[in-house]
């Protein structure tokens, strides 16, 4: 019998003492861990804080990293259906259409919520399997253009704010293009120019409806924010005009 030392093998630290990424814990496995090494509460907190920042920092990136990917794989929106003016445009079940596939292969998910006081609120909630989220709102009046009555005026709204806001967080665009090719959708006026639209319309007697005919759109909430100056200076003119020709 040797009566050497004999060296025994090292043993691999068990899944439950390996060293683990904080990130990668739990809140519990972590306050766990930092205890058992003697830390006290005030550095537990700390460490806890830090954890959690970490996580949603890479809850982000990740998220960012998703919409770029199924931006780069969204195709073009086909315009689908014609508004009261004729105006072609794609509507919101073609957008839902065109992205349920893409969207669900890249981790993302969107669903809305609405308000509704003396105007129309819809948040679209895009969200990425990895927990981040983000959120776009617009708000817009009932659309009471053509011969909507009142629960068609406030569906109308709500279809309008819904295909806009996934417009805006997605960066979409619809385009009828020969070659296919998707042309930048132009962002519509706020809720706020809107109001004042709708005002100064009521201000200088135009009609509605020939106004949205003129602007080649189909209700007010969709006139691109850029003609808005344009526009306003337009229906002060129109608005002298009619005084002189009183």
């Amino acid at each position: 019998m040797s009566n050497a030392l004999e060296l025994q093998p090292e043993r691999p630290l068990s899944t439950e003492t390996q060293a683990v990424p904080l990130v990668q814990m739990t809140p519990v496995q972590m306050a766990y861990q930092l205890i058992s090494s003697g830390a006290d509460f005030a550095s537990v907190k700390e460490m806890m804080a830090l954890s959690k920042e970490l996580a949603a920092d890479q809850a982000r990136r990740a998220f960012d990293e998703a919409v770029a990917s199924a931006k780069a794989g969204i195709p073009t929106i086909a315009k689908n259906a014609k508004g009261h003016n004729n105006k072609a445009y794609a509507n919101f079940a073609a957008y839902a259409e065109a992205l349920k596939d893409v969207l669900a292969q890249h981790g993302l998910s969107y669903r809305f919520r609405t308000e509704q006081t003396d105007r129309i609120t819809v948040t679209c909630v895009l969200s990425h399997k990895g927990g981040h989220s983000e959120e776009n709102s617009l708000s817009g009046p009932a659309d009471t253009s053509g011969s909507k009555n009142a629960i068609q005026a406030i569906g109308s709204t709500l279809t309008y704010l819904q295909r806009y806001t996934l417009v805006q967080a997605l960066g979409l665009a619809a385009s009828d293009d020969d070659d296919g090719r998707a042309s930048e959708l132009e962002g519509p006026i706020t809720a706020e120019q809107a109001t004042q639209l709708r005002e100064k319309i009521d201000a200088v007697g135009a009609d509605i409806q020939r106004f949205c005919n003129r602007w080649d759109i189909e209700a007010l909430p969709d006139l691109p924010a850029s003609k808005f100056r344009d526009v306003m200076v337009s229906l002060e003119r129109f608005g002298q005009q009619q005084k002189q020709g009183a």
